[in-house]
This record gives structure tokens, C-alpha cells and sequence, in this order.
């Protein structure tokens, strides 16, 4: 399986007046504007994605719906209480399995910490490897056979300014 990991493009401030709410903060217009030249690089590497999932709040679903929607693939994006900022990387693992098990490219769009603790536990069984996503940031990796604990290979990550550097 190619699992590839996107952290949500620039969102509205937390202490915006009307955005206390944090589930709520919607990308800003730089932020929508980065992460659909992210969409158009990732498209010309030939990225592709049987199925993506994204955390419930509003920025994830922009940039979800924005990837999903420039690959013309509306139908095969997911929203997952997995995915939110306190959830666990056990079960959205749980999750792919039950019931995506047959994808073999999958597209997680979520925040940080929460990429960076899957990250660890992806690739070294420990939730405390650092690696850090900026918005926008994406990687990639192998898996073999998903599980919680060490199952994977990173092939790459790029932060967003590299990769808008390939337009």
C-alpha cells in the first residue's frame, strides 16, 4: 500500500473573533490557493489515491474536498472521526482495515500532532519520532502490511515549499 500523509493547508487563527470553535477554522485564501498548487503537483508526480480520509474539521475538509475535487474523485473521500487532533492512530488503523482494506493508495489528511505521532509509530513503532509537517506538507510511504507499530518505509516527505518549487 502507497499511504500518503497531508497535513491541512493555512487556517483562520485560533483567536479569530468568531473562530473559537477550533473544528470550526476554515483555510484562509492563501491557504486554499497553496494547497490547490499542492493538488497540481502532486497530480503531475501521478500521485494517485484509491480512497482519501480526512479529519471532520472544516480546514481538513477544504483540503480534502480540494484534492478530491482536482482529481475529479469526489466520491472516494471519507471523513473520519480517526483523523481529529485527540484520536487515535490505533484505530484509524483499525478503521482502514475493516473497512478499506482492499485500497492500495490511500491519502490521510489530517493535523499535526497527530500525523507526526502516526508517523513515528509508522515508522520506527514509537510514537515519539519527530518529524514535523508544515501546512500543506505531504509524505509518502510503503507499507506491506498496515498495522499498529513498525510497518513502514518513508519514500519521501516535501514541505509545501518544496513542493510549490516543482510548478
Amino acid at each position: 500500500m502507497d499511504l500518503f500523509l497531508l497535513r491541512h493547508g493555512i487556517a483562520v487563527d485560533r483567536e479569530t473573533p468568531g473562530f473559537e470553535d477550533d473544528s470550526l477554522r476554515p483555510l484562509t485564501p492563501k491557504g486554499a490557493a497553496r494547497i490547490h498548487r499542492i493538488a497540481q503537483v502532486a497530480k503531475r508526480l501521478r500521485l494517485k489515491f484509491d480512497l482519501i480520509l480526512a479529519s471532520p474539521y472544516l480546514r481538513t475538509q477544504q483540503t480534502a474536498h480540494m484534492i478530491a475535487s482536482f482529481y475529479g474523485i469526489e466520491e472516494k473521500l471519507r471523513l473520519t472521526e480517526n483523523l481529529i487532533p485527540e484520536a487515535s492512530p490505533a484505530a484509524l488503523i483499525g478503521e482502514i482495515h475493516e473497512t478499506y482494506g482492499d485500497a492500495l493508495s490511500v491519502l490521510l489528511v489530517g493535523h499535526e500532532p497527530y500525523l507526526s505521532t502516526l508517523a513515528g509509530m509508522l515508522l520506527a513503532g514509537d510514537e515519539k519520532v519527530a518529524l514535523t509537517f508544515k501546512k500543506g506538507g505531504l509524505c509518502k510511504f510503503s507499507v506491506e502490511e498496515l498495522h499498529y507499530g513498525r510497518c513502514a518505509t518513508l519514500e519521501w516527505l516535501m514541505t509545501p515549499k518544496q513542493m510549490l518549487n516543482l510548478d
